[in-house]
C-alpha cells in the first residue's frame, strides 16, 4: 500500500497486552473510534533501540492522554514475549512500567497491511501512523531499523493536526503550539511572510 495518508487505516484484530500485564484476546483499531491513535511498529522485543522508544512513549504518556490520543505499540512477537519483556526491569533492557497496549502481530498481518514488514526478515520497520478520530491516517513516518524516533516530534504533529482541525488554518515548517499559523491561500501566505 505504501503511503496511507488520507486513507482509512487498516483494521486489525489481534491479541495484545495492556496495562503492563493484562492479556487481551481481540484488540481492534475500531475499539478506539472517536479517539486519535498513534500506532507505532518496532522490530522485536528484547532488542536495543526498541526499549528506548517504548520508554520514551511511556514517559510522555500523560501528554498523549491530554490530547485524547491512545498510544499503541506493535511488533511481530507473541503476547507472551511482550508479557515477559514487560516484567523485565528497565536497567536490564526491559520495559517494566510501560502501560499502553502492545499488539501481538505474530502472523505479521498488521505489519503487512501497514506496509512496514521487512521482506525476508519477518520483522517490522519503525513505522508510525497518526490516525484521526474518524480512523483516517493523517501522518506517517517510517524509519530504518537502527534509527530511533523523536516522541516530541510525534506530539508536535498531533498539535498541528488538532489545530488545523479546530481552526482551519495550516501550520508552516517548524511550527510549534503557540506559533504563528496561516490561512491556506495566497493572501495567508503573503500575510505570513509580510515581516520577513
Amino acid at each position: 500500500m505504501g503511503v496511507l495518508v488520507g486513507r482509512k487505516a487498516p483494521e486489525f484484530c489481534v491479541e495484545a497486552v495492556t496495562g503492563g500485564s493484562r492479556f487481551v484476546d481481540a484488540c481492534r483499531l475500531s475499539d478506539y473510534a472517536g479517539k486519535y491513535v498513534v500506532l507505532f511498529f518496532y522490530p522485536l522485543d528484547f532488542t536495543f533501540v526498541c526499549p528506548t522508544e517504548l520508554h520514551a512513549f511511556q514517559d510522555k504518556l500523560d501528554e498523549f492522554t491530554k490530547r485524547n490520543v491512545e498510544v499503541i505499540g506493535c511488533s511481530v512477537d507473541s503476547k507472551f514475549s511482550h508479557f515477559a519483556w514487560l516484567q523485565t526491569p528497565r536497567n536490564r533492557g526491559g520495559i517494566e512500567g510501560v502501560t499502553y497496549t502492545l499488539l501481538s502481530d505474530i502472523n505479521k498481518t498488521v505489519s503487512s497491511d501497514y506496509d512496514v514488514l521487512v521482506d525476508g526478515a519477518g520483522i517490522s520497520l519503525r513505522g508510525l501512523f497518526l490516525i484521526d478520530r474518524e480512523g483516517v491516517v493523517r501522518h506517517q513516518v517510517v524509519n530504518d531499523l537502527g534509527l530511533g524516533r523523536n516522541v516530541d516530534e510525534v506530539l508536535r504533529m498531533i498539535d498541528a493536526l488538532q489545530f488545523t482541525e479546530e481552526f482551519g488554518e495550516v501550520c508552516p515548517a517548524n511550527w510549534n503550539k503557540g506559533d504563528k499559523t496561516m490561512k491556506p491561500d495566497d493572501e495567508g501566505l503573503k500575510e505570513f511572510f509580510k515581516d520577513a
